[in-house]
């Protein structure tokens, strides 16, 4: 079984537009391996063998809120889980968290680049202390971002603030901690109260770092993601396969820890 923990999916109407605006966006670094919509997304999934995937969206502007989570709740089926998102500028942050429960989303997309934020900032601890209280997973892109000059709004050693500040909940930060970071995730992340997962992943990073990571941090606390449509799941998960991890230590990456954390 695989459940990839990071893709993307915009709705039909938007996704051209919105897939080559990021690509400028980004430069044209990475080449893309659907169209950005849903169909594209459950056809590559039929495709490489992946039986659920978790939608991330991420709210750049404050006025989709209501629109971008109702949208998260009706794509959400037997093989796709979405997340929801909120504006984390918003004093009425605490209503928004409240109707992403309503919604029975199981959690919450950051992305402290494209939304303006520093994810250590005092502010931010509020909100997801107040969401981790309603049950809900936080989901951070860190590192790295192609559109975005450093130095980033997310590192290795802010999220070992976020780690220790917190009481329980599930954080996961994504692209194993920090994008072109991993250095520091060594130094800083290794063994903190903290879900890491695979994205933009196994092309990028020494394998032998993962494994070090992997070691140190706990298999049990590392999550198979792609960042679909920006990274190969087909690709990822042969690299994956290749190391040498337990079976054990395979299938808590590939589904068994993402079941565990979102209750499936």
């Amino acid at each position: 079984m695989v459940i990839d923990f990071h893709t993307h999916a915009f709705p039909q109407a938007i996704a051209a537009r919105a897939m080559t605006s990021l690509l400028e966006e980004g430069k044209e670094i990475y080449t893309p391996v659907h169209d950005g919509t849903l169909a594209g997304l459950l056809k590559n999934m039929d495709d490489w063998n992946i039986d659920i995937s978790i939608v991330q969206p991420v709210l750049t502007k404050p006025s989709q809120m209501q629109k971008i989570n109702e949208r998260a709740r009706i794509i959400c089926s037997e093989r796709i889980i979405s997340f929801g998102a909120i504006d984390p500028h918003a004093d009425d942050y605490k209503s928004q968290i409240d109707f992403v429960v309503s919604l029975g989303l199981k959690g919450l997309k950051f992305h402290a680049e494209y939304q303006n934020f520093s994810i250590d900032d005092k502010r931010m601890l509020k909100i997801y202390d107040y969401a981790l209280s309603k049950g809900l997973i936080i989901f951070h892109h860190a590192g790295f971002d192609p559109a975005y000059p450093a130095p980033y709004k997310s590192s290795p050693k802010q999220f070992a603030a976020i780690s220790d500040a917190m009481q329980g909940g599930v954080i996961v930060a994504a692209h194993l901690g920090g994008q072109s970071q991993w250095d520091e995730v060594e130094k800083y992340l290794t063994g903190k109260n903290i879900y890491l997962d695979t994205s933009m992943g196994f092309e990028f990073f020494p394998h032998d770092q993962f494994l070090r990571i992997a070691k140190a941090h706990g298999a049990d606390k590392i999550l198979f993601g792609s960042d679909s449509p920006w990274s190969n799941a087909k690709t990822e998960i042969e690299h994956l396969q290749a190391l040498p991890l337990t079976a054990g230590e395979k299938e808590g990456i590939f589904y068994k820890n993402a079941q565990r954390i979102l209750n499936l």
